[in-house]
């Protein structure tokens, strides 16, 4: 049975209602990264009532992190993200079900966890990790939420099964990214970004909203947003005709 009292806020709106809080009460995210990015959008997606939380991390608490990685304290130093961040979601909402899967995924299990999912959120600051990401979406033709963020800058966009995915944009084997440990990031800049992942996978599992096709980048210096139109790349060595 759905706490109705604890999500009044949101079953209140039309968009949602009870049948909508139902809805995500049965739905499944699966978030790759629980760092800058995966760990405001997984603490919203909790929040919000998804029933099951799958992550995925490989990497320990770190004190540098606790700047921007607020699903962690001070107390969590050393250990396994994944742990911490599994007791700190259940700590927020015991009715929301976590599954660790220990990174990194080899193909196979990133497929799998794909599979497991209605919703996939790319929260990772590598190329290689989103474009295998990607792959396992157009793979399982799941819907995939990919946020960056680097200095004062973000980005997201949603990439849908049929439409243009992650390798259409940027083209596999592009240039190594860069990491915020050499150029920094400001903590609310991947905030803004991660909350921005989980309101759109809401969206996504309310069937709401109009995103399509679609980069948002953001400049928080100015707080200005651009839009930029995707294409489907017909040549693209993922998702391509061929």
């Amino acid at each position: 049975m759905t706490d109705l009292a604890r999500y009044s806020r949101q079953v209140i709106l039309r968009e949602v209602g009870v049948n909508g809080q139902h809805l995500l009460r049965d739905s499944t995210a699966l978030v790759v990264g629980i760092g800058g990015l995966g760990a405001p959008a997984s603490l919203y997606l909790a929040g919000a009532g998804i029933g099951r939380l799958i992550l995925s991390d490989r990497d320990h608490v770190e004190r540098s992190n606790l700047q921007r990685q607020i699903i962690y304290r001070s107390a969590d130093l050393g250990r396994s993200k994944l742990d911490a961040a599994t007791d700190n979601l259940r700590a927020l909402n015991p009715d929301c079900e976590v599954e660790a899967r220990p990174g990194p995924l080899d193909d196979t299990a990133l497929l799998a966890a794909v599979n497991a999912a209605d919703v996939v959120l790319d929260c990772t600051d590598n190329f290689p990790s989103r474009f295998a990401i990607n792959r396992a979406c157009v793979a399982a033709r799941k819907p995939l939420v990919s946020g960056a963020a680097i200095r004062f800058e973000g980005q997201i966009a949603v990439f849908r099964p049929g439409g243009p995915c992650y390798a259409c944009l940027f083209g596999e084997g592009g240039d190594a990214a860069e990491t915020c440990e050499e150029a920094g990031i400001l903590g609310p800049v991947v905030g803004v970004i991660g909350a921005m992942q989980a309101l759109l996978a809401l969206q996504l599992l309310l069937g709401i909203g109009e995103d399509a096709a679609r980069l948002h980048l953001w400049d928080a210096l100015t707080l200005s947003w651009r839009r930029l139109k995707m294409a489907r790349d017909p040549r693209c060595r993922v998702c391509g005709d061929a």
